[in-house]
């Protein structure tokens, strides 16, 4: 439990790291559109902090990690992480007004894709770990 709940407090502070940078680096810029900078705070407060803190509760009420959690969770950090990054480098492209081919605009989506893919992976697999733990207590 003690791990869910640094690791929520980690993603807090991502998401603030993440809203700053994207308020200052739109300001410095003069860049007033939208850009895909303005979600990487929100991916990171209820994918990451709102996410680990409800497992945390989850935890203390039905016990349900298992030998398996650690190596799904490893998977959800990525999938996390790689969305988070790609959104940051599409929004940095477009605040600076860079011009990507469009062999790199489909790699950038590609990878965030692939990082929303393991998300939503890792999401399931954890809900079937929950869903056993719940069975077991009837």
């Amino acid at each position: 439990m003690k791990r869910y709940m640094n690791t929520a407090l980690l993603y807090a502070i991502l998401a603030m790291v993440g809203g700053v940078f994207y308020r200052e680096f739109t300001k410095f810029n003069g860049f007033t559109a939208k850009t895909t900078l303005s979600v990487v705070h929100t991916h990171y407060f209820l994918m990451g902090m709102v996410f680990f803190l409800l497992l945390l509760v989850l935890e203390k009420s039905f016990s349900f990690t298992g030998p398996k959690t650690g190596r799904v969770l490893v998977f959800y950090h990525v999938g996390l992480n790689l969305t988070a990054v790609m959104l940051v480098i599409r929004g940095v492209t477009q605040v600076l007004g860079t011009s990507l081919s469009s062999g790199m605009s489909a790699a950038i989506s590609g990878m965030a894709g692939i990082g929303h893919i393991l998300l939503g992976v890792s999401l399931v697999l954890l809900l079937v770990q929950l869903k056993r733990a719940v069975q077991e207590i009837r």
